[in-house]
C-alpha cells in the first residue's frame, strides 16, 4: 500500500474516531483527524496528527474543513470514515420535535452534506472509499434510543442507496455496523437529555428513574457482547484497503445477532428479544 493514500475522518477527539486515526496511521496513512472542538484537534496536533475542526451540525464548518483538505491534498482524496455522531436518550413519546432536528443535523444532515462535498474529488481522480459508522441500532431498535435508532435508520438507507448509485464510477460505500463499544457516547448524551427530555413531567416518570442510574453513574462492568474500538479498526481496514470491501460490516456478536434475527424472527418474537436485553 502507498504510503500516500489520504482519509479524512470525523468525531476523533475519542472511542472510535480516536482509535481508528492511530490505527491507521500505524498503517501508513495520512490521517485527516478531525473533531467538533478546536481545542481537541489541538491535543491531536500535539501527538503529531494532522487535525482541524468539523463540525457536522454547522454548513460553514463543513465548507471551511473541505477547503483545508483541498489545500494540504491538492484536491486527492482516498477515503472518507463518517464516524461522528452523538446520542439523545430518552421514550419517543418525550422527544420534542427540536430533540429530533437537532440530532438529525449531526448524525444525518452533516454526514451527507460532507459525503456529497468528497464525491466530486473521488469522481476526478477516479477512485474512493466512502464507509459510514452506523449501529446494531441501524438494524433494529432498542428502548430509550429512539432518536438515534431513527438517525441510525435513515443513515443506512441513504448509504445503501449511495452503494447502489456509485456503481461503476470506482467510489466503494460501505457500512459499519458495531454493536457495543466502550466509548463516551453515554456520558456524552447527557447534555442532550437534560436539554430536551422533561422526564419529571413524563407518564414514565418512574421508568426514568432507572434510566438515570444508569446514565449518571460510573460505567460497571463490561457489556457480555463488548469488543475494544480495535475491533471496529480492523473492519475499517478491511473496508478501506480490500480490493472487494464489503457492503455491510457487522462487529460485536450483537450485531450478528441481531441481523440474523432480524431476517429470521417474526417481528413479535425479535421485539421479546430485544425487551429481554
Amino acid at each position: 500500500m502507498s504510503p500516500s493514500r489520504t482519509v479524512l475522518m470525523t468525531g476523533c477527539s475519542s472511542g472510535i474516531g480516536r482509535d481508528a486515526a492511530e490505527g491507521l496511521r500505524a498503517r501508513g496513512w495520512r490521517v485527516l483527524a478531525t473533531c467538533r472542538q478546536q481545542a481537541d484537534c489541538d491535543r491531536l496536533i500535539t501527538e503529531g496528527f494532522e487535525s482541524f475542526p468539523l463540525d457536522y451540525a454547522d454548513e460553514t464548518s463543513i465548507a471551511a474543513a473541505m477547503e483545508e483538505v483541498t489545500a494540504r491534498t491538492g484536491g486527492r482524496l482516498d477515503a472518507l470514515y463518517n464516524n461522528g455522531a452523538f446520542a439523545c436518550p430518552g421514550a419517543v413519546e418525550d422527544l420534542p420535535r427540536g430533540a429530533l432536528r437537532e440530532i438529525f443535523e449531526t448524525n444525518l444532515f452533516g454526514t451527507h452534506d460532507l459525503t456529497c462535498r468528497v464525491i466530486p474529488l473521488m469522481r476526478a481522480q477516479g477512485h474512493g472509499r466512502i464507509v459510514n459508522c452506523s449501529s446494531v441500532l441501524g438494524l433494529v431498535g432498542m428502548r430509550w434510543r429512539g432518536a438515534y435508532v431513527a438517525t441510525k435508520f435513515a443513515l443506512e438507507g441513504l448509504t445503501d442507496t449511495l452503494r447502489i448509485e456509485m456503481r461503476g464510477t470506482g467510489i466503494h460505500v460501505c457500512l459499519i455496523e458495531p454493536g457495543p463499544i466502550p466509548t463516551r457516547i453515554r456520558q456524552n448524551s447527557i447534555p442532550h437529555f437534560e436539554k430536551w427530555v422533561d422526564w419529571e413531567h413524563s407518564a414514565r416518570a418512574d421508568e426514568y428513574r432507572t434510566l438515570l442510574h444508569r446514565l449518571y453513574q460510573p460505567r460497571g462492568k463490561p457489556d457480555r457482547f463488548e469488543l475494544p474500538c480495535s475491533a471496529v479498526t480492523a473492519k475499517l481496514v478491511h473496508a478501506l484497503e480490500s480490493a472487494r470491501p464489503r457492503p455491510h460490516y457487522y462487529v460485536t456478536r450483537a450485531t450478528h445477532l441481531m441481523g440474523f434475527a432480524r431476517r429470521l424472527l417474526p417481528v413479535p418474537m425479535l421485539d421479546w428479544l430485544i425487551a429481554k436485553g
